[in-house]
């Protein structure tokens, strides 16, 4: 089968200096086990017997763009917090509804969805508003450039930046351009945002802040190294992992950066909060809970030791904010994170370039169950009730019980799955990098 039993200990007991040469390794960032059964031909699903889900209700139809009754998922992982955590129900019966297809090009960011359309763009430069009823295209507009980064959606606009450094604005009704902010370096960070801001990252250093109106610069703080990640959002405050290997903390109000915790190696995973905890994986293939820091306090700068194999329980689980609470680190078989956590009370959750996905008790640290997939996990996972969706790059996309690790589904899309699954009126959207995307639900 292809995972551990819940509640395994880590497969990793080697000794601490090797995490210090994969460190080594890992000073540049290029993109900051079991097999599973045999697969089906692409595009075919192939159904578990496990329970999937708590609703037996039939998927919402609704009318072409018609807004949906449930909840939308307007940022990359849902919510300003990054939690990967739907606050809707899927169909306990998932099947493929619609097909929509970028024949020129390849989707590897995650879809958003607000009111009833999905907008994605494309690595051929293509941005698209599709029906998430029934797939059909509502508009697209056209770019010299190509996207990585996910989409934001807010008040009638679309927030995206490309590979060129333009940050667009678009009004999500027409497709029609509202302004262009031109950073300078390649953006691949997802926007958030923070009271009527806009926030996201750029490969030129720089978190920029922008009025979301007119697209005019408030701010921008300048970190050592590129800025990659989903810049997560509490309050006033913003939380930016970086490729320096530093979390920063930035006081929105003003752009000054109010503290910062050493986790050892560049990463361009967007940090998951849940409750006091931060969670962020790096590619010095450690994954940290870091307490998260007091709202008027600085941050303890001093840097810490590389830790050990397996689970290091850094502090007590009372640690003063900023500090690392434990870490997980399988020097022996462990790989980058590329993946952002879901974090749920029950589990954090999160994907590894070793092919697996891990599951770890959020306040110790100690590995509830793996699966093992046949390719790199880029893809950050969601939960869906009892279920966590996650997509590798073996082309499938995956439906796992979130208590005990089993595989309940998968689905073979052929190409290799990089975005994220989006979840919005109980379906599920996510593309590859064939080019096609896919919405799933009830028929």
């Amino acid at each position: 089968m292809p995972l551990s039993p819940a509640g395994a200990s880590p497969t990793g007991r080697s000794r601490p200096t090797r995490c210090l040469l994969l460190l080594a390794i890992a000073i540049s960032l290029t993109a900051c086990g079991t097999n599973p059964p045999d697969g089906h031909p692409a595009g075919r699903a192939s159904q578990g017997s496990a329970p999937a889900g708590n609703s037996q209700d039939p998927g919402v139809s609704s009318a072409p763009g018609q807004a949906s009754p449930a909840a939308d998922w307007p940022l990359f992982r849902g919510d300003p917090r990054a939690s990967g955590v739907a606050s809707v129900d899927l169909p306990q019966e998932l099947n493929l509804l619609w097909t929509f297809t970028d024949e020129n090009g390849g989707f590897e960011s995650t879809a958003a969805i607000v009111d009833g359309v999905i907008y994605i763009g494309s690595t051929d430069g293509q941005f698209f508003a599709v029906n998430l009823a029934d797939g059909k295209k509502r508009w697209v507009l056209p770019t010299s450039s190509s996207f990585t980064a996910s989409a934001a959606v807010r008040n009638g606009l679309v927030y995206v930046g490309d590979t060129d450094g333009h940050f667009h604005c678009i009004e999500a009704a027409t497709g029609k351009p509202r302004w262009d902010f031109e950073a300078e370096g390649e953006i691949d960070s997802s926007a958030n945002f923070q009271g009527n801001q806009v926030l996201f990252g750029s490969q030129d250093t720089h978190l920029y802040c922008l009025d979301a109106n007119s697209g005019k610069l408030r701010w921008k703080f300048e970190s050592p190294d590129q800025v990659r990640c989903f810049p997560t959002v509490i309050d006033q405050r913003g939380f930016v992992a970086g490729c320096d290997g530093h979390l920063h903390v930035v006081d929105l109000r003003q752009g000054k950066e109010i503290g910062e915790v050493d986790i050892l190696a560049p990463t361009g995973c967007a940090p998951a909060i849940l409750n006091q905890t931060i969670f962020v994986g790096t590619e010095g293939n450690q994954f940290f809970a870091i307490a998260l820091p007091p709202a008027d306090g600085a941050v303890p700068r001093k840097p810490r030791s590389p830790a050990p194999s397996g689970v290091t329980a850094a502090t007590a689980p009372s640690a003063i904010g900023g500090k690392v609470l434990w870490s997980y680190c399988d020097a022996k078989h462990g790989a980058a994170f590329r993946s952002s956590a879901a974090v749920t009370p029950q589990a954090a959750i999160v994907g590894s370039r070793d092919k697996q996905v891990h599951a770890f008790d959020p306040a110790t640290g100690k590995p509830l169950w793996s699966f093992c997939t046949k390719g790199r996990v880029d893809s950050s996972p969601v939960v869906v009730g009892r279920r966590v969706f996650v997509g590798s790059a073996d082309g499938r996309l995956y439906a796992i019980d979130l208590r005990s690790g089993k595989p309940l589904w998968r689905f073979e899309a052929g190409g290799a799955i990089i975005g994220s699954p989006a979840v919005a009126g109980r379906r599920l959207v996510i593309g590859n990098d064939a080019g096609n995307l896919y919405c799933f639900g009830h028929r």
